[in-house]
């Protein structure tokens, strides 16, 4: 019974993972506050879904840049020192927010211009952190690890919005951004309780930094297990992301009601936290990689269910399960993937994986719009559920490493 809950073992036996745990806690709490407020604020200032839209693009955008720079960075020196100044970065942006928030006359650039940093910072700092993991908790611990920061964002992104949308209705935006800007300082001081964090010696700090992306890169291709993990996710994300239909599913079946659209957005991350908080079995598997083409089944079948649906409990039951799936399978790809890269590389691979989930998200999710409304709902829907199974599958069938995956071996150099 006790491998069915959560395994506590890194938080209880590494003070490092304890840091970095409540660290990121804290942090997710403070960016749910800002990305609540910054698009209601950005609304109220110009009126147009555009700017609330282009906004969210200059973010994306520069987390992506961070990202990438992040795994740069953290092969080259040490990785408290980089997570330190990520987060101090998030500490002026939110400043900013505050400041520009308490004006009698807001500006919109300093919105874009505070959200381009808190992107960035966001970038390097989850590139980092998600790095120097192996280093905390040994390979053994790794799905556990995983787990545990899976745990940490869902409560972010169930609890913090919620709790942002009644700060902004009463007290207001700058008592808000005040509440974000105090968990940013948190957030920092409590990292400087981690230890110093250096990559393996490898020189890498004298190469031309394209060149070392380019030997990330070359690592995942010619490293079958990561291969394989890296193209396995991109089914889900490229042909069963549901997001962008949810507004129009709960217009044609459900008579467009607001409530029950939150009600759809809210499901997988349900589920998702049921996942973390029961996943004490995944620490334990013999074939992870079935178990892991298993789950983003289970988000296929769930995305597919969810198109068929005709009633919202039985919708939001079935985006709740796809929710659970997918965070199975995150779990499992982050450890296997920080389990088969040498801690060299951690920065770079974890950066690359990192950028794939940013920008295959939003590809995604820009396909499926646009297969909805050609297409319809329903087909789109289906289709590409059962497109993401046989996908997961196939890459399975495919990549002997994947059949035979396992998280205790040591990576390959």
């Amino acid at each position: 019974m006790t491998k069915l809950f959560i395994d506590l073992t890194p938080v209880r036996e590494s003070r490092g993972f304890r840091v970095v745990f409540v660290a990121r806690t804290v942090s997710l709490f403070g960016l749910g506050l800002s990305q609540v407020a910054l698009p209601v604020q950005v609304f109220g200032l110009t009126g147009s879904s555009a700017q609330v839209g282009l906004v969210s693009l200059a973010m994306a955008l520069a987390l992506l840049c961070g990202t990438l720079l992040g795994g740069i960075l953290a092969d080259r020196g040490d990785r408290r020192t980089l997570i330190v100044r990520a987060r101090t970065l998030a500490i002026l942006a939110g400043v900013v927010l505050l400041v520009n928030a308490a004006l009698p006359s807001p500006s919109l650039w300093a919105l874009y211009l505070a959200d381009v940093v808190n992107g960035f910072s966001g970038g390097l700092s989850s590139t980092v952190l998600m790095a120097v993991s192996p280093a905390l908790v040994g390979r053994a611990q790794l799905p556990a690890a995983g787990a545990l920061m899976t745990l940490t964002t869902q409560v972010g992104l169930i609890v913090s919005p919620s709790i942002g949308g009644l700060l902004i209705a009463g007290p207001g935006l700058a008592w808000t951004y005040g509440i974000a800007v105090a968990a940013a300082v948190c957030t920092a001081v409590t990292l400087r309780g981690l230890p110093k964090l250096p990559p393996a010696a490898t020189g890498e700090e004298q190469r031309h930094p394209l060149h070392a992306m380019a030997e990330g890169l070359r690592y995942v291709v010619r490293t079958p297990v990561v291969f394989g993990l890296m193209v396995i996710d991109l089914f889900p994300m490229l042909l069963a992301m549901p997001n962008a239909l949810f507004p129009a599913v709960a217009a044609e079946r459900f008579g467009g009601d607001p409530a029950v659209t939150g009600l759809f957005y809210t499901a997988p991350a349900i589920g998702a936290m049921v996942a973390a908080l029961t996943s004490g079995w995944t620490g334990s598997l013999r074939r992870p990689g079935w178990v892991l083409c298993g789950a983003i089944a289970l988000w296929g079948l769930g995305v597919a269910g969810f198109g068929l649906s005709s009633a919202v409990w039985l919708a939001v039951v079935l985006l709740a399960v796809a929710g659970f799936g997918d965070s199975v399978s995150e779990i499992l790809r982050r450890a296997l993937i920080q389990a088969h890269t040498p801690d060299a590389l951690q920065g770079r691979v974890s950066s690359l994986w990192l950028s794939q989930a940013t920008v295959g998200s939003a590809a995604g999710n820009t396909v499926s719009g646009f297969a909805g409304r050609f297409l319809g709902t329903g087909v789109t829907l289906v289709g590409g559920g059962v497109l993401c199974v046989a996908g997961a599958l196939g890459t399975t069938l495919s990549v002997r490493g994947l059949r035979t995956v396992r998280t205790d071996v040591p990576a390959e150099k």
